[in-house]
């Protein structure tokens, strides 16, 4: 079976050359039994590759099941893959299968795979290289034959570096690695696409059907598509659903395109660059340089009110004063010296000041940054009216991660 042929079996559209040998490095692992890694942003279609894997294999007449591990949450997911006995953990009435068991023969498509917990990496790792597993609850060894095919949106090798992914289960996982292009990278199949997606939609909706001026088609290839295939097919919805005029011009089609695809956190990061911080962590960092620009200012002004000003004062401290000096636009820009500024002030009055700045300055080491969490993850639920997965995308982690904060913070 030829590219063209699975592209028409699954629904493939796209002559892109990255889209065409991902497809064909599909095509030439199915028939062998390694373990493949599906590489790709979220919306991709990295889900469209595990059924082609499966269904040009030998396993092709054996069971098929996609798991989301994301979804699944921690205390339950060993439970979910590799099943327990009748009173293993509250609530367990009976014995139950895992997916591992009942998929024996077939395939397992595992997505989202970097959230999975340590030690189920250590139990999915056993059955990589042993076939083995242990049910939740019991001592004894059970057998399985099963092909693996897993799938991630986020850089695994990094999460190992980080200690949060295993790194015998990543090159165990990654025999074949499958990178599946994002749709800026295939912009020529970018029109292809959404003409189908008009299609179908009108069709189904019993619609007169779409077109797009020049300047639409072109606004359609500028723009980024944060989330690929699927946000494509969400916009062609809205359009052949809600628009009026069957001709839609670039002014009308901008109206179904969001207009800020930045974070609304206060630095944003570019991913591809494979920075070693998340956006919480550079919020942090700019938490951290105010706060100690505050302390630096506030030993300034008592060193002021110790001492006057002086010539040492002003050297010391001369880099946060030139800094005042240009953030208040200073006529002339120019360094004080000692002579131009004056401060008079009672003795036992500055000691009271002192007093006043000690106690302010307790108070603003007392903020933690559980506090701050807390009110991030407070203000993303209020924004999505309580809607978890909007708030942990908002945020930039995982539902299930927003799930344990949540409890771990007590915001129920």
């Amino acid at each position: 079976m030829d590219i063209q042929d699975i592209k028409n079996r699954f629904g493939i559209i796209g002559n892109s050359p990255l889209l065409n040998r991902a497809i064909d490095v599909a095509r030439q692992v199915a028939p062998t039994d390694i373990s493949v890694l599906i590489t790709g942003e979220s919306g991709s279609g990295k889900e469209v590759f595990s059924h082609i894997i499966h269904q040009l294999s030998a396993r092709k007449h054996g069971t098929f099941i996609a798991v989301n591990c994301g979804a699944i949450p921690e205390g339950t997911i060993d439970s979910e893959l590799f099943g327990h006995e009748k009173g293993s953990f509250t609530g367990a009435h009976e014995a139950r299968k895992g997916y591992f068991e009942v998929v024996n023969e077939g395939t397992i498509f595992l997505d989202e795979v970097g959230e999975l917990p340590l030690n189920t990496q250590a139990r999915l790792l056993r059955v990589l290289e042993s076939g083995e597993y242990i049910r939740v609850g019991s001592s004894k060894v059970q057998k399985t034959d099963v092909r693996v095919i897993a799938a991630t949106n986020v850089d695994v090798f990094n999460a190992v570096e980080k200690g949060k992914f295993r790194e015998d289960l990543y090159y165990r996982l990654n025999t074949v690695p499958l990178k599946i292009p994002s749709l800026r990278e295939r912009k020529e199949d970018i029109h292809l696409l959404f003409r189908k997606f008009i299609s179908d939609f009108t069709f189904k909706y019993r619609s007169p059907n779409v077109q797009l001026t020049d300047e639409a088609q072109a606004l359609l290839v500028q723009y980024s598509w944060p989330g690929n295939v699927r946000q494509l097919k969400n916009i062609a919805e809205q359009v052949a659903v809600l628009e009026k005029d069957r001709v839609v011009n670039a002014d009308a089609l901008r109206k179904y395109l969001p207009t800020d695809e930045r974070s609304t956190l206060p630095t944003t990061l570019d991913k591809n660059k494979g920075d070693d911080f998340s956006e919480r962590d550079l919020l942090y960092k700019v938490l951290f340089d105010m706060k100690k620009d505050m302390m630096e200012l506030k030993k300034l002004v008592v060193g002021i009110v110790n001492n006057g000003v002086n010539a040492s004062t002003i050297d010391e401290h001369s880099p946060y004063i030139n800094q005042l000096y240009r953030d208040t636009a200073h006529p002339h820009g120019e360094l004080p010296s000692a002579s131009t500024l004056t401060i008079h002030q009672p003795k036992a009055e500055r000691e009271e000041d002192l007093n006043m700045m000690e106690e302010a300055e307790e108070i603003e080491e007392s903020l933690s940054l559980v506090d701050k969490e807390s009110d991030l993850i407070k203000k993303a639920l209020k924004k999505h009216k309580g809607k978890r997965k909007l708030a942990a995308q908002e945020l930039g982690i995982s539902e299930r991660t927003l799930y344990r904060k949540i409890k771990d913070l007590n915001l129920n």
